[in-house]
């Protein structure tokens, strides 16, 4: 898994902002809107992302429709460090 970390986080034009929804939803649990509130991002753009951590099992989710919050899968939280690690080599 850890080259799935690599690949979704560093692999497209994406990875700053990816690594920016993961950061949030670990501060706290947050839904779509939340984030692009949050994060100053197109709620598309911030659904996109989302599907792709999902994806890979790098976010998990609860709730429907638009209620839906995101978090850290217990695979991310256990590789938090190779996270911060990745997202060092971005520019964020």
């Amino acid at each position: 898994m850890e080259a799935v970390l690599w690949y979704v986080l560093t692999g497209t034009r994406g990875g700053p902002n990816r690594v920016r929804i993961l950061r949030a939803v670990d501060d706290r649990p947050r839904n779509a809107n939340q984030l692009a509130d949050h994060l100053g991002l197109d709620y598309t753009t911030v659904r996109h992302h989302l599907d792709v951590l999902r994806e890979h099992d790098i976010v998990g989710r609860t709730g429907d429709d638009y209620g839906t919050v995101y978090y850290p899968t217990e695979y991310t939280q256990r590789n938090w460090d190779l996270v911060e690690e990745i997202a060092e080599e971005l520019p964020l």
